[in-house]
């Protein structure tokens, strides 16, 4: 009852009319303000026995003995199994204007062979970005993201407590070298591209600022001349164009989703005439086997006989129905939910209406 209650949820939203209009930081990114990646290898301390097994996890060992030695600690020769240490990945993402001195999070994953990271502690860690310059360095305690126990006979593990996070596990020591002020035009990228979009904000953009500032390249790109806003800076006009708002248009697009038998579609998606007919078969074969056994004393041998009972049920459906040109996807969903259709038998209706080619839109199945 709950499925065909959010089904039907599903169905009404189509129609409650066109798009609101949403603002351009919503759905451009702008040409250069982007985070970057960053990524360490480092060592967590401190486990309670559910670090890497050394013997399966050599570069554990390795690690550790590179950061003792800077410590001024010799182990060179020395044997030492500690199960409280665990080799790690560190990442994180250096946003845009980060600043030296800043702070930012950091998730911290196992490699090795270590059972949790609850409790642990990462030492001093230096991050790289793609041109293998450190910008920042990571150290704290972790926050995993589950819990396990274990006893003799039984193992009980909840969420994934072999990675976890730091927050403001990071402290930034190099600044990404980007002057915003020194740019004379700017390209906004839609993040989904579409000529109609960005056409309307390209007219946005212009009416605000009551001149031509903006030119649609292509249906993913916008391009602004900076000079042509007579702001202050670069900043100043990005401040106030992000927050204009512009109604977006999209592609009429049917998501179906197999495994849970949902289904979401735009207010755009047309149906041309079709006629639908859809039935259920059930074959059940049943064996069951006969067993002869000769009389007493008497000569011969005991054998099976087969025995199969074979039965074609044909559940009840829906008979063969029309549907009008340029009915909407909504109202034939609608339609057949009132009919009592199941959701996979009206997925299997969809796709083959879509393979018949009166469905007008782009149709996905997860």
């Amino acid at each position: 009852m709950l499925h065909r209650l959010l089904l039907c949820l599903l169905l009404v939203l189509p129609q409650l009319g066109h798009a609101a209009p949403i603002r351009i930081k919503d759905l451009v990114e702008f040409d250069g303000v982007r985070g970057n990646d960053l990524v360490g290898y480092g060592l967590v301390v401190g486990l309670n026995g559910t670090g890497d097994g050394l013997r399966n996890a050599p570069f554990t060992e390795e690690i550790m003995s590179n950061v003792l030695e800077r410590l001024g600690v010799n182990v060179t020769g020395e044997q030492f199994r500690p199960k409280n240490v665990a080799a790690v990945f560190v990442t994180a993402t250096l946003p845009p204007f980060a600043r030296a001195g800043g702070t930012i999070d950091v998730t911290v994953s196992a490699i090795g062979d270590a059972s949790s990271l609850l409790g642990g502690t990462l030492i001093m860690t230096p991050l790289n970005a793609a041109d293998g310059e450190i910008y920042a360095v990571s150290q704290g305690t972790i926050i995993a993201g589950g819990a396990s126990a274990e006893g003799d006979g039984a193992q009980v593990i909840q969420g994934v407590p072999t990675a976890g996070v730091i927050p403001s596990g990071a402290r930034v020591e190099r600044e990404v070298a980007f002057q915003l002020s020194s740019l004379t035009s700017l390209r906004l990228a839609l993040r989904n591209p579409d000529f109609t979009t960005a056409g309307r904000i390209e007219q946005a953009i212009n009416r605000d600022f009551g001149r031509g500032v903006a030119v649609m390249l292509d249906s993913g790109t916008v391009q602004l001349d900076i000079a042509q806003t007579r702001m202050p800076s670069p900043a100043h006009a990005l401040g106030r164009i992000e927050n204009i708002r512009v109604e977006p248009e999209t592609r009429a697009t049917v998501v179906v989703d197999q495994r849970s038998g949902t289904i979401v579609m735009g207010q755009d998606v047309r149906i041309s005439r079709v006629a639908v007919s859809q039935g259920n078969l059930t074959l059940r074969i049943q064996e069951e086997p006969l067993v002869v056994q000769p009389n007493p004393f008497a000569e011969g041998q005991t054998v099976v006989v087969p025995r199969t009972q074979a039965d074609i049920i044909e559940e009840p459906g829906i008979g063969l129905a029309e549907v009008d040109g340029g009915t909407t996807l909504s109202e034939v969903v609608a339609g057949l939910n009132a009919l009592g259709v199941a959701p996979r038998d009206m997925i299997d209706i969809l796709k083959s209406i879509k393979a018949a080619g009166a469905l007008h839109a782009d149709f996905i199945v997860r």
